[in-house]
C-alpha cells in the first residue's frame, strides 16, 4: 500500500518494520538485559567499548544488520538503493560517530529503547536529534541542494 500522490510513501511497511525494530529491542532487553543501541554494540565489536554484551554477540548484532536487509532484498527481488557521493558519506559518519559520543548513544539506543522506557535523557536526546535533521534538511532545500543525485 502506498499513498495517493507519494508513491514512495510505504506505512504498513515502515508499520512492520517498527514493530520488528521494537521486537529486537525487546528480546534483547529482556533476553540479554542489554539496551539495543548500535553505536554501543559496534563499539563494543570494534573492541573500542566496554558495553555489557559479549563481544562475540556484538559482532553477530553487528553481522546480522546487513544480512537482514540481504534477505529482505531478495525475497523481495531486490531494492533500489540510492547513496550520496562517498566524500558526503564519509563526512556524515564522521558527524553521526561524533553525535553518538556526545549524546552518549545513538537513534536505536535513544529513541527507540530509552524513549520508550521513558528516559528523560533519551527523550531529550530523540528531541534534540529530531530537531537538528529538520533543520538540516530545511537549510539544504532552502540553498537548493539535493544529497541524493
Amino acid at each position: 500500500m502506498t499513498l495517493p500522490g507519494y508513491p514512495e510513501a510505504a506505512p504498513l511497511a515502515g508499520l512492520a518494520g517498527g514493530v520488528l525494530i521494537g521486537l529486537a529491542a525487546a528480546v534483547m532487553l529482556l533476553g540479554l538485559g542489554r539496551i539495543a543501541g548500535v553505536s554501543g554494540i559496534a563499539a563494543k565489536a570494534a573492541g573500542l567499548g566496554g558495553s555489557g554484551i559479549a563481544r562475540s554477540g556484538a559482532w553477530t548484532f553487528v553481522i546480522g544488520l546487513p544480512l537482514g536487509a540481504l534477505v529482505v532484498s531478495m525475497l523481495q527481488g531486490g531494492i533500489e538503493a540510492r547513496f550520496a557521493s562517498a566524500p558526503v558519506l564519509i563526512v556524515a559518519g564522521l558527524l553521526v560517530g561524533i553525535g553518538t559520543r556526545l549524546g552518549s548513544g545513538c537513534t536505536s539506543g535513544h529513541g527507540v529503547c530509552g524513549v520508550s522506557r521513558l528516559s528523560a535523557r533519551s527523550i531529550v536526546a530523540t528531541l534534540t536529534f529530531m530537531a537538528a535533521g529538520i533543520a538540516t534538511v530545511a537549510a539544504m532545500n532552502a540553498l537548493g541542494m539535493e544529497v541524493l543525485r
